[in-house]
C-alpha cells in the first residue's frame, strides 16, 4: 500500500490502531490495545480475512433468496467489515450498526468511510440498551460481535438478552454471534443453553481443534426458528483455509449437556483469552 501509514488514537475502549496491509491495496487491520478487531479491504468488501468473519459470511450467503436485500442489525461495529459485506453481496439492504465506542466509530468513519449508497446507519449506544428499545419483528438478521476489549460484556450473555434478540427478529429471522472460549466450554455451553431456550434451531461452527479442547478460539453460533441448510454450510466451511465443523441436532444437544440458562444476576463476561491467543506479530 504505497504511502499508507498506520493511524493510532485513544478511543473509549483503549488505544485503537489502523494498520495498512502491505500485501493488499487499501486494506487495513484494526486493533484495540493490540487485539485484532477487524480487517477491511476497501477495494473488495467481500474479502473476509478473519476466519470467524468468513463463517458468518457463509451463513449470510446461505440464507433464502441469495442476493436479496435484508434488514440487518449489527451489535458491535469494529471497522464495519460485515456491514460492508452485506451491502456488497445484498444490494439494497438496510442496516443498523450499534457500537458503544463513539470515538472508535469516528475513527473508522474518518479513515475507512463506507461506500456511497451503503445504507448503513451508525448508532453510538450500548448494545443491550439499544436492542431493548428496538421494535418487534424489525430485523431479518441480528449479528452480535461485541467485545469490551477481548471479552463479551456480561449483560450480553443472559437469557433475557437472548429473548430480546428473538423479539426483534422477524419470524424465520436468524441470530448470529461470534464468541470465544476453550475447554471445558462452560461459557459457550451456557450461551447455547440460552439460545436453545428461545430458538428452535441451533448451529455451532468452529475449528475441530477448538472443539476438541486443544486451544482457545472463536465459535460462531446461529439460531433461528427455521432450519438452516447445514449441509451447504458444512461444504462452505470445509473449503476454507482453516476448515470448521458444523454441529447441530443431537450432536449439539450432547455438547450442551447439562448446561443451564443464565439470568441477568448471574451473567458473566466471556473468558479472558490466554496471552497471545489473538495477538498479532
Amino acid at each position: 500500500m504505497s504511502g499508507a501509514i498506520a493511524v493510532g488514537r485513544d478511543v473509549d475502549g483503549g488505544f485503537a490502531k489502523l494498520m495498512p496491509d502491505v500485501d493488499r491495496e487499501r486494506a487495513w487491520l484494526l486493533t484495540v490495545d493490540g487485539a485484532p478487531q477487524s480487517y477491511v479491504d476497501l477495494d473488495d468488501p467481500t474479502h473476509l480475512e478473519f476466519e470467524y468473519a468468513r463463517r458468518l459470511g457463509h451463513v449470510l450467503d446461505g440464507l433464502e433468496g441469495a442476493g436479496r436485500p435484508l434488514d440487518v442489525l449489527h451489535l458491535g461495529g469494529g471497522a464495519l467489515t460485515l456491514p460492508r459485506y452485506v451491502a456488497a453481496t445484498r444490494p439494497g439492504s438496510r442496516q443498523d450498526v450499534v457500537e458503544a465506542d463513539h470515538a472508535l466509530l469516528d475513527l473508522v468513519a474518518e479513515h475507512l468511510p463506507l461506500p456511497a449508497g451503503a445504507n448503513v446507519a451508525l448508532h453510538a449506544a450500548d448494545a443491550r440498551t439499544w436492542l431493548e428499545s428496538a421494535p418487534d419483528d424489525s430485523a431479518d438478521v441480528l449479528i452480535a460481535d461485541v467485545f469490551g476489549g477481548s471479552r463479551v460484556p456480561a449483560h450480553l450473555t443472559s437469557l433475557a438478552y437472548a429473548r430480546e434478540a428473538e423479539r426483534v427478529l422477524r419470524p424465520g429471522g436468524v441470530y448470529l454471534a461470534n464468541l470465544a472460549d476453550s475447554a471445558p466450554f462452560a461459557f459457550l455451553r451456557s450461551q447455547l443453553a440460552n439460545l436453545a431456550a428461545v430458538f428452535d434451531e441451533l448451529v455451532l461452527i468452529a475449528e475441530p481443534g477448538v472443539l476438541r479442547g486443544r486451544r482457545f478460539g472463536n465459535a460462531v453460533l446461529a439460531a433461528s426458528h427455521r432450519p438452516l441448510d447445514t449441509a451447504a454450510l458444512a461444504r462452505r466451511t470445509a473449503s476454507d483455509v482453516f476448515p470448521a465443523r458444523v454441529e447441530h441436532g443431537q450432536a449439539l444437544r450432547e455438547f450442551i449437556g447439562s448446561a443451564r440458562t443464565v439470568g441477568d444476576a448471574d451473567a458473566v463476561p466471556s473468558p479472558e483469552p490466554p496471552d497471545g491467543a489473538f495477538g498479532i506479530g
